[in-house]
């Protein structure tokens, strides 16, 4: 038997309070907070996705994100051509053009993209490129959890 949207919710909610008891949990508004029963089944699976990807990079960056820091990092050329909004656009709501080979990029916050950071190998591929363009190296667990968390922090 299917777990009811009601059921879903409860189960992501708690799953945050689990993370939280075990003091890494996250700095970000509306995690648990707002959960509101009337979301789609799909909008609740992809809000599972997300919070399964930031507590991933959290955990390993062993530090609460801040969405805050995302946004700055997100924002900042850091010395070389690009900043991750040269592509994305400010805010990554709409879809967006690669700078150099102009090909199309799908809206990267979450909830404008509900196939976004649902495959942990496809996020942690994206975190890799898209860094080392942007940084010239790879980004620390730190700057993936507090761009995630800036990213899902987005709504419409």
């Amino acid at each position: 038997m299917r777990p009811t949207s009601a059921q879903k919710a409860s189960v992501t909610c708690l799953g945050h309070r689990r993370r939280r008891q075990s003091q890494r949990h996250l700095q970000t508004p509306a995690l648990c907070r707002g959960l509101q029963l009337q979301r789609t089944p799909v909008q609740i699976h992809q809000l599972a996705h997300d919070r399964q990807q930031l507590s991933h990079w959290t955990a390993q960056a062993d530090a609460p994100a801040q969405a805050e820091r995302g946004q700055a990092l997100f924002k900042q050329r850091h010395g070389g051509e690009w900043s991750c909004a040269s592509c994305h656009g400010t805010p990554p709501t709409a879809q967006g053009k690669h700078a150099s080979t102009g090909k199309s990029i799908e809206p990267l916050a979450p909830a404008f993209n509900a196939k976004a950071f649902t495959d942990t190998a496809k996020t942690y591929k994206w975190f890799k490129r898209n860094c080392k363009d942007v940084l010239s190296r790879e980004c620390s667990a730190q700057e993936k959890a507090d761009v995630l968390a800036y990213l899902i922090r987005i709504k419409p």
